[in-house]
Formats: C-alpha cells, structure tokens, sequence
C-alpha cells in the first residue's frame, strides 16, 4: 500500500478541475502555492488563539483574485478558488467571501460612480477591508421583513447635502471588528425600504464587540455592531438599492460561494482521514486496510463528489447566462444546492472524526477545525432549513414559510 498520498488518486476524483481554462488551472495552482506556504502551517494556530492574520492580505492581494467572475473568470473557477481557501483554512476562506463576494461584489452592482472611484481599486487590493452588517441580534432568516435597524433621512438645510440617522444593532458580523466600512442595511423610517449604506466603520456611534467563545470560524473575527445615532450622509447611500429585493442576485452570488465551501471542507476532510488512515498503524496493520475504513472513506469521497458535481452545474448555468445561453441559476436551484451539499458536509466531517478516533477531538491533526468549522457553514448564509423550505415551495407551489 502507498505510504505516500500524493501517489493515491486525487479528490477531484472525476477530475472537475480539467474543466477549467489552462489560465484558470494556471492560476489555481498559484493560489495552492499561496495556501501550502503561507497559510496550511499556521491556520490550525490562528484557529488556536482566535487571531486574524492581516499580516498576510497583502500577500493575499498579490494574486489578484478579488471578485474572479469581474475580472473574466469563469464562475467555475471562482467557486474552485473558494473551495480550495476552505480546503485550508475556512476562516480565510470566509473572510474572502466577506469582502471580496458581498463587500466588493455591492459595490461594483449598487455603487455610483463616486463611490466606485473613491473605494472600489482600494477594496479589490485590499488596501481596507469591508464587511456585510445585515443579520441582526433577534432577526437572521427573517431580517428582511424583520429588520428593526433605522435609517432616518435628514434634510439638508442652507444649500447643505442630506444625511442619514442610523439606529440598531447588527450581529455575527464577519471581519466586523477591524473593517475599515461596512455595507450596513437598514429601513427607511419614511418609507418602510430597506436601504443600503457604506458606513465608515469609524464614525462616532459605532460600537463594535468581538463575539468570544465560539466553537467554529474562531480566525473570523465576528462582531456584534451597536448603532447609536450615527450619521450617514447621502453620498454614502448606495443609490442602485431601492429595497431588498435589489439584493437578491447579491445573496444568490454569496449562497452559491458558501456551498461551494461546503465542497471544500468535504474535500480537507477526506484528504485528512484518508492520509491518517494510510499511515496509522493498529493491530500491526494501516487502518486502510480494515473494511469498515474503507466503506467510510468511499462514502465521504461519493459525497464530496456529488456536492462538487453539483455546484459545476450551477456554475455552468451562470456561465451560460452570461454568454446569452440561459437564464442562470434560480434561487430554488442554489438554495437546493446549499441545503443538499451542507448536509453531505455534515455526514462527511463526522465520518472523517470518526476515522481519527481520540485524535479526530484535538487541532493538531487537523480533523477538529474541520469538524467544527463545518458547523458554521452549514448554518450561515441561509440555514439548511430554511434552503431545504425555499427548495420546497418551489417544487410544491406551497410555502411553509409564515
């Protein structure tokens, strides 16, 4: 038996990846560099400590991967570079998507063109950092009729420009405690809208507290925010949202990027209990050899390989829409794949805990950040419920949403 497994067959078991660009795969194994040197040795430690490496964005930066599907990448290789991040490290993964898929992402659809000049080359270099302030202390699934964060406009007197009083609280915040701005939503006090803000996250007003304690994402710095009569001015409102449905193409982008990291976190926890398995010697013997292994390594491979094939086609739907040959993928279809590919997640990490035993319980094998951290995913961004709910009214024409 190989005692080596970079000699053993790959997860891409299928081999997706050949589906990609020859610049795309080029461009992939630069980020895997990136990952194997400056990120795989230490993660497990910035994991530890609940410390966020801001060392090593401008590194990050440096790859130029800000956004892939504006810059003329396929949406296949943006969900590979998510995937890949998170078979790493899900809390970089994370904070990518944070900033790169929804802070970045507002602004090249919502922005006006004075706040793309003054903030977008800045955001894409990572030379400041954003974050995404929608749920809220007592409204997740439901904040966007529940929203109870206000904006209420001030009109300008004297030739002087309007502005905003925000009141609220917003929470599970990531990258909340050190961003420089936040895409900050609330509702319009006149009009009952949900509007779109960028809040300098320096403003007078503005309290924000680092989430202690948590079990999953612990490098993600989660903050709980507190707004407290803070002044917005109008050139700070995202003009392009005029409620919150403006913002469902937004949600679909990043509930696609998440399930992608579901794929991912299938991925390192197959590449973990499948190298223990191989080396790790009991009853004079590797543990792949025992049956009951090898039937848990094959079902963690069928799921992470359906999860995968799955999102290639939702991929490959947004790819057609944008050359004109179909109408992309539908929420239904992204929330099925959210619900689908985070419950094999599940399965999958629980298995590859097993397959460590004891060890499967401490970080310095590798297996308990991805047991834990899978936890995250499988809540954020849309619930597995609340997916498995939005799958369901669509193929029944019945909601059991209230």
């Amino acid at each position: 038996m190989p005692g080596d497994c970079e000699e053993l067959p790959p997860a891409d078991f299928y081999d997706f990846e050949a589906l990609l660009s020859v610049p795309e795969r080029a461009k992939l194994a630069q980020l895997r560099e990136f990952l194997a040197a400056e990120v795989a040795p230490f993660a497990a430690d910035w994991w530890n400590a609940a410390e966020f490496p801001a060392h090593i964005l401008p590194a990050l930066a440096c790859l130029e991967l800000s956004s892939p599907a504006l810059q003329g990448y396929s949406h296949l290789f943006a969900g590979f570079v998510v995937a890949e991040m998170t078979r790493v490290d899900t809390s970089l993964a994370t904070f990518f998507l944070v900033h790169h898929d929804l802070f970045v992402q507002s602004l090249q659809e919502f922005g006006s063109a004075e706040q793309k000049s003054r903030l977008l080359a800045d955001a894409m270099a990572l030379r400041i950092t954003g974050a995404f302030a929608l749920t809220e202390p007592e409204h997740g699934s439901d904040v966007a009729g529940g929203m109870t964060t206000t904006a209420t406009r001030i009109r300008g007197t004297g030739g002087s420009a309007d502005s905003w009083l925000i009141n609220g609280a917003k929470r599970w915040i990531g990258n909340g405690t050190f961003c420089d701005y936040m895409l900050l939503w609330a509702k319009d006090t006149d009009t009952g809208q949900v509007r779109g803000f960028i809040l300098d996250a320096q403003l007078p007003g503005v309290t924000r507290t680092k989430i202690e304690h948590k079990i999953a994402l612990r490098t993600v710095q989660n903050a709980h925010i507190l707004l407290d009569n803070v002044t917005i001015a109008e050139a700070d409102r995202f003009a392009g949202v005029d409620g919150f449905a403006d913002t469902n193409q937004l949600l679909l982008g990043s509930r696609v990027m998440v399930a992608w990291q579901a794929v991912g976190q299938q991925l390192a926890a197959f590449d973990v209990a499948r190298g223990y398995a191989v080396e790790r010697q009991q009853f004079g013997r590797p543990l792949a050899r025992f049956q009951l292994i090898q039937q848990q390594l094959v079902q963690m491979l069928g799921n992470a390989t359906a999860s995968l094939a799955m999102m290639v086609r939702i991929a490959g739907l947004r790819d057609a829409a944008e050359a004109g040959g179909s109408s992309g993928a539908k929420m239904e279809q992204v929330a099925l794949a959210k619900a689908f590919t985070t419950a094999r997640m599940r399965e999958t990490v629980a298995m590859g805990r097993a397959v460590l035993g004891g060890n499967g319980i401490i970080t310095d094998y590798g297996m308990a950040k991805i047991f834990a951290d899978a936890e995250a995913i499988y809540t954020y961004e849309g619930s597995q419920e609340i997916n498995t709910l939005i799958t369901g009214r669509a193929i029944t024409g019945v909601s059991a949403i209230v």
